[in-house]
C-alpha cells in the first residue's frame, strides 16, 4: 500500500504560480541593439534548433512536481509480519585474568589458551541467541561493561573477540562481575534475567565478595550459570624432564556451585572444547518468556525515485541551455565573418 508520510507538503504545489501572480512582473529594458545589415538571401540566420518554449514551461513544472512528491516522503507499506515477542536478557561475564592464558586447551588440532577457546565457542553461542538481548562483562582486577544489553549479536561477538588477557589486571574479581551484572539488568518483569559467568580461578580481588554478590542476584531474581574452565591434566616441560600437573587446582568449584544453585542456576565444568560446547547447548534449552505476538509492517522509502527523475530533467535543461548558447555564438560568428567578406 502506498502512503505519504508528509502528505501535507502537497499544499505547496501551487507556490510558484502564486509567486508569479503576487510578485511584480519583470520590466524589460530596451537595450541598444546592434543593427546587422541585410544579408544575401542565400545566407539564412534563422535558428534551426527546435522551439524551446516547452523547455521553459513544461520541464520546470514537471521538476517542481517531482520535488514536491519526493518531499512528501512516499512509502510502500508491506503486508503485516508476525514477530514473536519472546526472549530473555542475558549477560556473559568472561574472565580476563592472567591464568586464562594457560595453553591447556586444544582447538582444531592445535594447542590454545583458555580465552581463545572460550571466544571460539562463545561466538557460535552468541549467534544462536536470536530474540535475546545480550550483554558482555569482562573482569579481572575489576569488572566493566564491554557491551550493554543489545539485540546486536554481531557487535557483542566483535567486542568479545577484541578482548585481551591482562586488559584490566591479572587477578579475578568474581564478586564485582556478578554485582555489576545485577545493576545492568533492566526492571522488566516479563523477561528472564540470566547471567553466564565463565572463570578459571577463585575470587582474589574486587570491592564485594561473591557471597554479597550472590545475595544481590537472589534479591533481584537473577539466574546465574557458572562455568569453570580449565583442564585437569597438563604436561609441562622442565629442566628435569616432563611432568604432569593440574592447571585448574586454583579453581574454586564449591563457590561457583553455591552461587549457581542459590540463584536457581547450574554449575558446569568445561575441561575441553567439547564439554564447553555441550554446556552452551544445554543453556540453549532454557525456555524463554513468551509474550503477545507483535505485528510489523515493513516500510520501504520511495522518495529517491522522483528525486532521481527531477535530477535527470534538471541536467537535461542545463545541457540544452548550453547547446543553445553554443549554437547562438556559432551563428553570430558565422554572420560576422560573412559580412566582412561581403564588403567591397
Amino acid at each position: 500500500m502506498l502512503e505519504f508520510a508528509w502528505w501535507w507538503v502537497v499544499f505547496i504545489l501551487p507556490l510558484p504560480l502564486l509567486l508569479r501572480l503576487v510578485l511584480p512582473s519583470k520590466n524589460v529594458t530596451n537595450m541598444a541593439a546592434l543593427r546587422v545589415p541585410a544579408l544575401r538571401p542565400s545566407v539564412s540566420t534563422t535558428s534551426t534548433l527546435p522551439s524551446k518554449s516547452w523547455v521553459k514551461s513544461i520541464i520546470p513544472t514537471l521538476i517542481w512536481c517531482l520535488l514536491v512528491l519526493a518531499a512528501s516522503r512516499p512509502q510502500w507499506l508491506g503486508e503485516p509480519v508476525s514477530i514473536p515477542n519472546e526472549g530473555r536478557e542475558m549477560i556473559l561475564a568472561v574472565d580476563l585474568s592472567g591464568s586464562m592464558k594457560i595453553d591447556d586447551m586444544e582447538l582444531r588440532g592445535r594447542q590454545v589458551n583458555r580465552l581463545t577457546m572460550t571466544k571460539a565457542v562463545l561466538y557460535e553461542f552468541i549467534q544462536r541467541r536470536l530474540g535475546d538481548r545480550l550483554g558482555l562483562i569482562l573482569f579481572a582486577d575489576t569488572a566493566y561493561v564491554q557491551a550493554p544489553l543489545t539485540y546486536d549479536r554481531n557487535t557483542v561477538s566483535t567486542l568479545l573477540n577484541e578482548a585481551v588477557i591482562g586488559l584490566v589486571g591479572e587477578q579475578t574479581a568474581i564478586g564485582d562481575a556478578i554485582g555489576l551484572a545485577t545493576k545492568r539488568f533492566s526492571e522488566k518483569e516479563d523477561s528472564n534475567n540470566v547471567l553466564i559467568l565463565l572463570t578459571d580461578g577463585q575470587n582474589t580481588a574486587g570491592n564485594i565478595t561473591p557471597e554479597q554478590a550472590k545475595e544481590l542476584a537472589m534479591n533481584k531474581g537473577i539466574t546465574v550459570y557458572t562455568i569453570g574452565v580449565g583442564a585437569d591434566q597438563m604436561m609441562v616441560r622442565s629442566f628435569f624432564g616432563s611432568r604432569q600437573i593440574n592447571p585448574s587446582q586454583e579453581l574454586d568449584e564449591d563457590m561457583l556451585r553455591d552461587i549457581a544453585e542459590s540463584t536457581g542456576g547450574r554449575y558446569f565444568r568445561a575441561r575441553d572444547v567439547s564439554e564447553l560446547e555441550q554446556i552452551y547447548s544445554t543453556l540453549d534449552a532454557l525456555e524463554p518468556i513468551e509474550g503477545e505476538t507483535q505485528k510489523m509492517r515493513p516500510l520501504s522509502s520511495l522518495f529517491y525515485y522522483p528525486l532521481a527523475v527531477a535530477l535527470i530533467l534538471s541536467l537535461v535543461m542545463v545541457f540544452y541551455k548550453l547547446l543553445v548558447t553554443m549554437f547562438k555564438q556559432h551563428t553570430q560568428s558565422h554572420s560576422a565573418s560573412f559580412q566582412q567578406r561581403s564588403k567591397p
